[in-house]
């Protein structure tokens, strides 16, 4: 994962949306589509953005793609994200 890609996938209103949804367990592509009001295209680019951030991951089982929030990953981001905020005294970081 590449944390450019991550915060790209994370700029984006919608994107975020489809992860809280995924917070409470797997959904079909489907019934993750049935929340917004767009076009199959456009939620399948959300998705595709969704998984080159490694952020969810799929799997297809008939004619269904189900999506999954990728919970490694997203801990990965948030453990950063936690370092870069974390305590201004350390490291030198002047006082404000």
């Amino acid at each position: 994962m590449s944390s450019n890609e991550a915060f790209k996938a994370l700029a984006d209103p919608t994107r975020r949306e489809i992860l809280a949804l995924l917070r409470r367990g797997e959904m079909t592509a489907g019934a993750l589509a049935e929340k917004f009001d767009m076009t199959k295209p456009s939620m399948s680019h959300h998705f595709t953005v969704l998984k080159e951030a490694d952020l969810v991951t799929s799997r297809r089982e008939g004619q269904q793609i189900w999506y999954a929030l990728n919970t490694t990953v997203v801990q990965d981001l948030m453990a950063w994200a936690m370092d870069l905020i974390g305590d201004g005294n350390k490291k030198g970081a002047k006082k404000r």
